[in-house]
């Protein structure tokens, strides 16, 4: 099964400072047809205008990663956590047990463009934490390197869920062939340009819930940035 979800089809929000994308169900966007996939509940595309951002505000019981595409993005935590981090770098918080926390764009010229991305935690109340790491586009070139896992698996950041996050990079004639575990979902989604997946076309914002299938296979990149989902 593979279910295409057209970025054009996607809940929209626009603040002024905040131009947000919203592929679930999010704040005052309600489908109850795109409620999450899985463990996955949340991909935010959220464009935030230079100085501008998210005042401080507590989360709780939830795995929270941002992933930038453009300009930086300033994150400050109540675990004392602060940073700005930029194209290549991941950075996941658990919100576990609660943890307040502020996002802002750092430029005070330039937007910063990033996927705010949640996903269910296998338990509850567990010590918050914060983690961040960079992968660069070497690493993504032509393939799918992974970003999060439940275990750290090849310096991958660890999230308390069976679920596992690829990012990629594909260009021209490259090709990415990725095996689907019997009984496991997956969700795909394109952060920038065009790609096919099993030979459907998708292009920035698109999204595909993925069940039932044995292999995916990602070609035709045009100047193509996506994140692959394993989930449980």
């Amino acid at each position: 099964m593979l279910e295409i979800r057209k970025a054009a089809d996607r809940g929209h929000a626009q603040h002024g400072w905040l131009d947000s994308h919203h592929t679930f169900s999010f704040a005052e966007y309600y489908d109850r047809a795109h409620m999450g996939w899985s463990a996955l509940r949340v991909i935010n595309d959220d464009t935030v205008q230079a100085g501008e951002g998210f005042g401080a505000h507590g989360h709780r019981d939830m795995e929270i990663f941002s992933y930038v595409l453009e300009g930086a993005l300033e994150h400050k935590d109540s675990m004392g956590s602060g940073s700005v981090i930029r194209p290549g770098d991941v950075q996941l918080m658990s919100a576990g047990t609660g943890v307040q926390h502020s996002e802002f764009n750092h430029s005070r010229t330039e937007p910063v463009h990033f996927l705010q991305i949640w996903i269910v935690p296998k338990f509850s109340g567990i010590k918050p934490n914060y983690q961040e790491k960079r992968f660069s586009d070497e690493e993504k070139r032509g393939r799918l390197r992974l970003v999060v896992s439940p275990d750290g698996q090849d310096g991958s950041l660890t999230i308390v869920q069976d679920a596992r996050v690829y990012a990629g990079l594909l260009d021209g004639d490259e090709k990415i062939e990725q095996p689907l575990p019997a009984g496991r979902h997956a969700y795909v989604h394109v952060a920038r340009g065009q790609l096919t997946l099993n030979g459907l076309s998708l292009s920035a914002g698109d999204g595909v819930k993925i069940a039932d299938e044995t292999m995916l296979t990602l070609a035709g990149g045009e100047n193509a940035e996506v994140l692959v989902f394993d989930l449980p």
